[in-house]
């Protein structure tokens, strides 16, 4: 990329260039610019050719992808705004692409049943894993903070684990019959720093998009950023555009309810920092979940 910036620099005349992050921002007496490293030689203009013909436009153009390592973007400002109704406005962006990406993709009884044993396995890795973490803390005489701040909480861990089998096996029960799958374009790395609001909202960073699902997005979108807005809002929002069908609101669900694995090491502040915030995101999935798990829904 050095090498690349150095040609770039000769060609724009930039007369400030910023190292932010992973871009160069070069600013010129014609514009500003965006320099970015390709992410495994991913086709940014055929992507953006794709987006464009199911008349989604919600990205920075793209001024220059002819170097083999670099690519070159417009740069664009966002105003200032409430982290919430940046959220909302991401998400409205999030489901128009979903809806315009959309179709359904023929797939054998084998599709589900490998999603099936993916997530299987890292519940039972989990609830090992678990298992362990409180037969050894149990025997403390003396705990430390953190392990006594997990053996309190442990039943919140377990029973999240419950749910997550129980609600795989009836996932696997609704889909092992379907042989179409509904998949789409997905950003596949979203969070609200990847989201820039002016006239125009746009999606930034496109190197990880790929075709699947769209429960994914809405995953990741979930596990960048429940900490810092309300998702309740945000589903209500999204689904009012996106209908989901019941397998896939419930494997949503469930995938957000998997518990995280809380790390602990020799630092006992920040072990309890850890094991805060796993508990963190327990408490903040089950608040987002319950309200559709109510009888009247389940009748």
């Amino acid at each position: 990329m050095n090498k690349s910036l150095e040609v770039l620099k000769n060609i724009y005349k930039p007369y400030r260039y910023t190292y932010c992050g992973k871009v160069t921002i070069l600013q010129t007496t014609s514009g500003d610019f965006v320099v970015k490293e390709k992410f495994q030689e991913k086709d940014i203009k055929s992507l953006y050719s794709y987006l464009l013909s199911r008349s989604f436009n919600n990205f920075p153009s793209l001024v220059d992808d002819s170097r083999s390592d670099v690519n070159v973007y417009e740069y664009l400002e966002s105003v200032q705004m409430p982290i919430e109704q940046k959220a909302l406005d991401m998400i409205e962006v999030i489901a128009n692409l979903h809806n315009g990406t959309t179709y359904y993709k023929s797939v054998t009884e084998d599709t589900f049943k490998e999603i099936y044993d993916v997530i299987k396995s890292n519940i039972d890795y989990l609830k090992a894993f678990y298992d362990d973490a409180y037969e050894r803390i149990k025997k403390d005489i003396y705990m430390s903070p953190s392990n006594y701040l997990f053996i309190r909480n442990a039943y919140k861990i377990f029973s999240a684990l419950i749910f997550c089998q129980e609600e795989l096996d009836s996932w696997y029960d609704m889909v092992k019959s379907q042989n179409k799958k509904r998949v789409c374009l997905i950003h596949n790395n979203l969070c609200l720093e990847h989201f820039l609001k002016n006239e125009k909202s746009y999606l930034i960073s496109w190197e990880k998009s790929r075709i699947d699902s769209p429960v994914m997005d809405l995953v990741n979108f979930y596990n960048n950023e429940y900490f810092n807005v309300n998702f309740d809002s945000l589903l209500i929002k999204y689904f009012e555009k996106v209908k989901f069908s019941e397998d896939e609101k419930k494997l949503f669900f469930l995938l957000v309810s998997l518990p995280k694995k809380i790390n602990l090491d020799d630092e006992e502040l920040q072990n309890c920092q850890n094991v805060r915030e796993g508990l963190d995101y327990l408490f903040i999935s089950e608040s987002l979940v319950r309200p559709y798990y109510t009888i009247e829904q389940k009748s």
